[in-house]
This record gives C-alpha cells, structure tokens and sequence, in this order.
C-alpha cells in the first residue's frame, strides 16, 4: 500500500506540472497560487546549487605533458613526441593531497593543477585561475588510482564517505573537467552499486547514469550531502561520448589505495603466489572438473609462499580462513588486505580430497613490464582465434624476457571481430589449448583445428599464468 500511496503522489505531482505549463500558456502563471511541485522543485534546484557550490572549489583540472610512441617504423628522432592532456581530480586533504587517476598522469614529465578562485561575495567560480606544479607522490595501475601533491595549505577538500552504503537509484552528482571545460557537474542515479566490468577485474565500480566524458576521469562522483562516494574511471561508449554508462571506482577503494601511497609511496598487497580464477561452466567442461563454481589455482608460482606450502595448479579452493570463495576476485581482495607477514588457510579439494594449506602473506612484487615492443614480421592469422601471432622462438634470445615457459605463441594483433579479443592481447603467450602444448604457430593451429565448444587456453601475461575460455 505503500507503495501505492508513492505512486499517487507523483502522479498528483505530474498533475500540478501540467496545470502549471496549461496556465502559463494561457499567460495566467504570474497571477496563479504558488503550487506545491513549484516549491519541491525550487527546493532541490537550491540544493543542487548549494552542494556545488560547496563542492566545486576542491575539484581540479589537470593538465600533464609526456611523451608517447608515434610509430614503431619511425625514425629515433621522430619516436617520442609531447604530448598535453587533461584530467580531473580531487584534493582530499588541506595540505594539497589529490586523488585522480593512474591513467590520467602515466608517463606524464609534468603534470599541473589549475585551482578555480572564488571571491568571498560570488556564488560561483570565477575564471581567474591558479596553476600549480604538482608531485606525483606514487601512482597504482592495478585501481586506476593516483595521488598528487601541490605545495600550500588550507585548500577546500572533501570528505570519502562509506561506499558500501551506496543504493541503487541514489542521486549523485560527478564533477570535473570534460572536454577541458573546467568545473562542470552533471547529474544522476546509481544504475548499479558493484558492476565488474570483466570476470577477474581487480576493481569493482559503481555504475552510474551520470553524463561523464573523456576529461572527467579523475574527478569526483558525490552524494546529495556532497561527500565523494567514487572517483570516475571509465566510460562505455561506442562514440566515446557519454552514454549514460559511467564508472567509478568506489571510495572504500580509493580510501586504502590513498592511505598506502601516502605512507609508502605505492600500495602493499598480501601475496601467497598464486593465481585463482573463477569457474566457469566453460573451465569446469574444457577440463572436466566435478566442481561446476568456485575457484580454481591456473597458477602456483615456482618459490612462492604458496608453492613452498604444498598448493599445486588444479587444486580448487573452497574456503579462505573459513569464508567460502565463490570467484577469484573475491580471494585476491581477501589475500592483499590481510597484513604482511600473516598466515591464510585455505581449504583446497585436490583429487577429490579435501586439505587445510596454512600459507605465509608475503608482499606482492611489483609486476614485470614486458619486453616485447614491437609485430614481427613473420606474424600469421590464425582463423580459429581471429588474431596474428609467431612463434616465441622468432624472439631470438629469450633470456633477456621476463617468462615463466621459454616456449609458445606471442599473440601480436587481435582483430576487433574476434570472441576472444575481451580477453586476449598482445603480448600474450599462448601455452596450451585445453591439455594440448603449445610450442609453435603450427602447433597451435593443430590444437585448434576441429575444435568444437569451449576451448580453454592456457597463456601467461606478465609472468603470471592464466586460463581463457572462449566459445568457438
């Protein structure tokens, strides 16, 4: 009944807001009684003023310098170019601290921040601007994050609030910079409070119908009390405009990565060694698991705390310090937050038998950056996975590579057709094709051939191992 009481009110509402256009037609508005919708909606624009007026000095504009690869074929004096862009951001300390993006700032040689000047008198920023050189204090690939810092004190700044208490259908409103028009809002609704864009993302967003444009990355999404709940991250769009689809990575997330670059420059997380991955009902039928969910280990790494303690490639986990893993995001979260230097349990099945596995949380190491820079020319399609690539051997000497498995298939290209381009990339090596080896082009066209359903592909991406499934 309730909600039947709701839905008259609006309706009553709509009613109010059509004799209201009726009688300003008729050129009677200025002599009608005030209306109740006329003040509820004077009411929320006054809101929407306020928080922006509140809100909006502590939001800045980013603009960075760099340089980026014109071409592999180009000559060494053409190779590196400048490069200027534009972000957004938000401080979130009096002392000059700001959060924005990692790809707002990567491979910038100087980054500055323009801070909006307000008078004491206006209701509004003014265009006088201040521009400040800014240090990046430490930058995190994995959450899309960064910190700054600029010189000075007492700056306005904003508050991160809790963003597991995010609702869908909230109203919230993102500031910042699109297109470089300094200080914008827009607003709109939470569409959903956790959206994971892939199924082993590291970041889980919140999905808003905010109009957010390339320009806005970095800046702030805030509540109807102007506490920011989210900074903005990505967008989905077929034009790259706005299409109502924006992200942003939550607050509780950008809190701990904050925190830890402020105190260590970068961000720790717990590491035992391993890679879980969620199964899948394609991963349970290319391998022919019992277990049609949960998490499966596609890697042990050799000389980890994982492998020293006894865990193996294939075995499931069930449990994680008593708590039931239900996908592989769900572990690595439980694993980097746990303090360095702690012990996990996992609860494992392997052949059918369950084992308890104490394992030591050691610090993750940073991440190899891959050598391999360049499309060889010997690359060939292969049709089945709708991409190019060659054999690993072509690479010459393989010891100047960061691999794991000094054999397979470097995928090189990746047409925007293919099933299997949300999950592969160049530069990754292809190892197996369900229980099949990998060590030549030729092979991995053998493996492929007469494939029908599922195929599992074993590759390694960044010294790490991984299992991608697609349907052919």
């Amino acid at each position: 009944m309730r909600g039947v009481r709701y839905l008259r009110g609006m309706r009553t509402q709509l009613t109010v807001l059509v004799a209201m256009v009726c009688a300003c037609s008729s050129g009677t508005l200025a002599t009608a009684a005030p209306r109740p919708a006329a003040a509820s909606l004077r009411s929320l624009s006054g809101a929407l003023q306020e928080i922006s007026h509140r809100v909006g000095p502590a939001v800045v504009k980013i603009e960075i310098v760099g340089a980026f690869q014109v071409n592999q074929g180009a000559k060494a004096s053409d190779q590196a170019r400048r490069q200027r862009a534009t972000g957004s951001g938000v401080i979130l300390d009096a002392d000059g601290y700001i959060v924005t993006n990692h790809h707002v700032v990567a491979g910038a040689s100087r980054v500055n921040v323009i801070l909006g000047v307000r008078d004491a008198k206006a209701r509004s920023i003014l265009k006088r601007r201040v521009i400040k050189s800014a240090e990046v204090v430490g930058t995190d690939r994995e959450t899309d994050l960064a910190v700054l810092k600029i010189d000075g004190n007492g700056y306005p700044h904003l508050a991160l609030t809790n963003s597991d208490q995010v609702k869908q259908g909230q109203l919230v409103l993102a500031f910042g910079s699109p297109h470089g028009l300094r200080n914008s809002v827009t607003m709109g609704v939470v569409s959903a409070q956790a959206r994971q864009l892939q199924p082993e993302h590291p970041v889980v967003f919140i999905q808003s119908d905010v109009a957010v444009n390339p320009g806005n990355s970095g800046g702030p999404l805030v509540d109807i009390r102007g506490r920011v709940i989210g900074i903005n991250s990505v967008i989905l769009s077929r034009s790259g405009g706005s299409h109502g689809l924006s992200f942003a990575i939550p607050s509780n997330i950008v809190r701990h990565v904050y925190k830890q670059i402020r105190t260590h420059g970068r961000v720790r997380r717990g590491f035992v060694g391993v890679n879980g991955q969620t199964i899948d009902q394609a991963i349970a039928q290319g391998l022919g698991l019992s277990k049609k969910w949960g998490v499966i280990l596609s890697d042990v790494m050799p000389d980890g705390p994982a492998a020293l303690a006894g865990l193996e490639v294939g075995d499931i986990v069930q449990r994680l310090d008593g708590k039931p893993m239900e996908n592989g995001r769900q572990m690595a979260v439980n694993v980097y937050q746990k303090p360095i230097g702690d012990n996990v349990t996992l609860e494992i099945l392997r052949d059918g038998k369950i084992q308890n596995v104490r394992v030591e949380v050691a610090e993750r190491p940073d991440s190899v950056e891959r050598l391999i820079e360049s499309v060889h020319r010997s690359a060939k399609p292969v049709p089945q996975l709708a991409i190019f690539a060659v054999d690993l051997s072509a690479y010459g000497n393989l010891d100047r590579l960061p691999l794991r498995i000094r054999s397979g298939v470097v995928v090189v290209g990746v047409t925007s057709q293919s099933s299997a381009a949300a999950g592969l990339a160049p530069g990754d090596i292809i190892h197996r094709v369900n229980r099949k080896q990998v060590d030549s082009l030729a092979s991995l066209i053998t493996a492929m051939r007469g494939l029908k359903g599922p195929a599992v592909l074993q590759i390694e991406r960044d010294r790490i191992l991984h299992l991608l499934t697609f349907d052919l």
